[in-house]
């Protein structure tokens, strides 16, 4: 299974949270692992580098009533699910990329780690997901090598993959996340529900029986 997500989505943490949940019941319930790949995906690649103004990003969804709400309503169904979403720390919209290229180094099974990690830091801590000694701090707390990392980002590591999820992005039509492709031709858009991923899983391994 394939999941194309972005760091700074909100819809993509709380879709993340809800497929994880039915991993969970899977497991439980069929004895079931499905492996879940996180691939790259940035919903405005044009921000620079040193990021933006997180309200001022936000300008172009409408008045600042209208963001308000849009964030007070993410931050309602977060705590629905176990999720906090403080966007009072929030300051800064960030450009994901070198995120992105992180995980890119990792398994499957570190990169969501990785994923969880970067969100949590960004949406619950407030911290800039964009700078590189933030990234290489929250590595270090999962137990990885923040130097090497940094020596394979100078490098270059980690472009061409990333080059290569947003090409496959393009070619399946993304645009927008999170957007989950299972088993090469399920496909399933937006925060979808716990329950409704148990649904698919459930049908998709009976019919493999």
């Amino acid at each position: 299974m394939d999941v194309f997500s972005d760091m700074v989505c909100p819809w993509c943490r709380i879709g993340k949270k809800n497929l994880s949940d039915a991993l969970d019941e899977i497991k439980n319930r069929l004895g079931v692992d499905i492996a879940v790949n996180f691939r790259a995906f940035q919903l405005d690649p044009s921000v620079p580098p040193e990021g933006v103004p997180f309200m001022h990003h936000m300008k172009r969804m409408g008045s600042p009533e209208r963001v308000r709400s849009l964030l007070q309503r993410v931050t309602e169904i977060g705590e629905s699910i176990g999720l906090k979403f403080r966007y009072d720390l929030v300051t800064v919209m960030p450009n994901t990329l070198l995120a992105h290229r992180v995980g890119a180094l990792l398994s499957p099974c570190r990169r969501a780690e990785w994923v969880d990690a970067v969100m949590t830091a960004y949406f619950e801590e407030g911290h800039d997901i964009g700078h590189l000694q933030v990234l290489l701090q929250l590595a270090e707390r999962l137990g990885l090598d923040g130097g090497n990392i940094a020596q394979r980002l100078a490098a270059g590591d980690g472009l061409i993959d990333i080059e290569h999820d947003y090409d496959e992005a393009v070619r399946m039509g993304i645009t927008g996340a999170p957007f989950f492709v299972i088993n090469n031709e399920t496909i399933i858009s937006g925060a979808y529900p716990a329950s409704g991923f148990v649904e698919v899983f459930e049908k998709i391994i009976m019919a493999g029986t």
